[in-house]
């Protein structure tokens, strides 16, 4: 049996590991699942069709798996499915997902939510992001993998910031930001690259070397966008972190942030 305080509220239907531990005064919905090592602190709310991985750890006044802010939204049955190792600090909101996003908001493993971050609806969160205090991701964003965001930044709607990008605190977000990038202002423009990001994942300074002449291509140059991704191809094509930038700016439907 989880150990559940007796102050705790848990719907009979609702699945946890015999290690998970519930707080005093804390509501699990029927339909929530949650995996082995999490602990659920006090006053925290955990409702809707949410899939809870192991090892999490959830704040007091957190509320994961809420309907959407969306007043296209009228019940449908989506979801908000959570890895495993995430921290998510007090108040902190998470969503479900909506039909027309595909039914379903995302989090990957080993992230941080810290107080009062909110994860819209149809959101894709990757592995190892920061999200710090007071941060807004609108509907169907996407942070790809190791992201980091500074505390009372934004985030517009169907926005895609790329791997290890780093968002200066009050930021607002509005457009694409590609990998490996720092961003800030209103609205948010490139500010270089995070290379002591890049360095603390592991990019030697031949990789990092390649990125920052990557960048003087696309964003200091006088190319076009198209032509600039052709001579990335040409000179640089087959390294593994160039493709991938090339693959994410040529994706973009938003427009990138310059």
């Amino acid at each position: 049996m989880a150990q559940v305080h007796p102050t705790a509220v848990v719907h009979p239907g609702a699945r946890l590991h015999e290690t998970v531990e519930v707080g005093p005064y804390s509501v699990i919905g029927e339909r929530v699942t949650i995996g082995a090592g999490s602990r659920v602190g006090p006053h925290v709310v955990i409702d809707g069709r949410t899939t809870i991985g192991e090892r999490n750890r959830i704040f007091s006044f957190a509320s994961v798996g809420g309907a959407p802010q969306d007043l296209k939204y009228a019940g449908e049955d989506t979801q908000l499915i959570i890895g495993d190792g995430n921290t998510i600090r007090e108040s902190a909101t998470l969503n479900i997902g909506t039909v027309g996003g595909g039914g379903a908001t995302r989090v990957g493993s080993n992230n941080l939510f810290m107080a009062y971050s909110h994860v819209a609806h149809d959101c894709v969160v990757g592995n190892g992001c920061i999200v710090a205090n007071s941060v807004a991701l609108a509907g169907h964003v996407t942070l790809e993998d190791f992201v980091i965001l500074g505390g009372l930044s934004a985030v517009h709607q169907f926005t895609r910031l790329g791997k290890h990008a780093f968002i200066a605190g009050g930021s607002m977000v509005t457009m694409d930001v590609p990998p490996y990038c720092t961003a800030q202002g209103d609205r948010a423009e490139l500010a270089g690259l995070n290379v002591v990001g890049l360095q603390r994942h592991g990019f030697n300074e031949e990789q990092i070397g390649r990125i920052k002449e990557a960048y003087k291509i696309l964003f200091r140059s006088k190319l076009q966008l198209s032509e600039a991704l052709a001579r990335l191809k040409t000179e640089m094509g087959g390294q593994s972190e160039i493709d991938y930038l090339v693959d994410f700016v040529s994706q973009s439907k938003r427009g990138l942030t310059r």
